[in-house]
């Protein structure tokens, strides 16, 4: 009888959220997303394009680039989806395998961008502290063999979560806190046990957070080495060399670790905030990193610039 009870009453679909109390304009909202989307894919294109297209560009350091540019196109196809339906259809149901199949691309894109950014800091350790060595480590060959080794490793370490938690049982509870599915979200609303999607969801977060420690480590001796230069300008060129990656460093991961930080220490969390900051994570980083690396590295810019006939 009991088993009875929980079939009747387990959910076939959840329902995400837009941002309480804003319903009435959801309407309105939904134009600067689309615009946000629309930039970041043709952001993201043109840098896949010109890099492609230049020959001057086949190097490592854009190769990286062009990897960055295509986990930013994943992260906004992956959520594209449910921010839409929601503000522009006032749609917010999703069943329970689309939801699993959606966290799987974000967070796999997710780890693939910050396993890029870890890469890209190895490319600028490489070629401020190493100069001479740089061409002959980072080959054409070992750039792509590292391109696919992120590419499975993101599949792999996220692969099992859509199938333990399609294991979970969902009865009653049905709304999600955000406009699109995550893994800790969407186990949340179980009325099983959870306790192994918490540990393999810990791990999946402990692997990207190491992520950025070796980042910052990276920076520490490309920091030792650039201080050893004599020279004042040659310090700042090295510097700039770095900028655009910095940039993409902390435009990826400052919503994160400030979401992380909201969930565990805030006592007064504010929930409109947290759907804020969560949507920023997802919708920025495609936006920002295009912008950024053309006004940042001359080559992309000059590039860009050309094709659209500026001078």
């Amino acid at each position: 009888m009991s088993s009875l009870n929980i079939s009747e009453g387990m959910v076939s679909t959840f329902l995400l959220i837009g941002i309480p109390g804003l319903e009435h304009i959801h309407i309105w909202i939904s134009i600067p997303i689309c615009l946000m989307y629309i930039t970041a894919v043709l952001g993201n294109c043109t840098i896949l394009f010109i890099i492609k297209t230049e020959p001057s560009l086949h190097e490592p350091m854009y190769y990286f680039l062009s990897m960055l540019a295509f986990s930013d196109m994943g992260l906004s196809f992956s959520s594209l989806p449910t921010m839409l339906r929601i503000f522009l259809f006032n749609y917010p149901a999703i069943s329970l395998n689309a939801c699993f199949t959606q966290e799987f691309f974000i967070h796999g894109f997710t780890d693939m961008e910050s396993s890029v950014l870890l890469i890209m800091s190895f490319d600028r350790f490489l070629a401020i502290c190493y100069p001479l060595r740089y061409s002959s480590i980072l080959t054409s060959t070992r750039v792509t063999q590292l391109g696919l080794v992120l590419a499975v490793k993101s599949i792999l370490l996220v692969l099992p979560l859509p199938f333990i938690l399609n294991r979970l049982i969902y009865c009653k509870k049905r709304l999600l806190s955000h406009s699109y599915c995550l893994h800790q979200d969407v186990m949340k609303l179980s009325c099983s046990d959870n306790r192994i999607n918490f540990i393999y969801g810990f791990f999946v977060a402990l692997c990207m957070m190491s992520d950025l420690v070796f980042i910052v480590i990276s920076y520490i001796f490309i920091l030792k080495t650039v201080m050893s230069i004599a020279s004042h300008g040659e310090r700042l060129k090295a510097l700039n060399t770095c900028i655009s990656h910095i940039c993409a460093v902390l435009i990826f991961y400052v919503p994160i670790i400030t979401l992380a930080a909201m969930h565990r220490f805030a006592k007064h969390k504010s929930p409109l905030a947290m759907i804020i900051i969560a949507d920023v994570f997802l919708m920025v980083p495609p936006l920002m990193n295009p912008i950024v690396y053309c006004v940042k590295t001359r080559q992309i810019r000059e590039k860009v610039l050309g094709r659209l006939k500026f001078k």
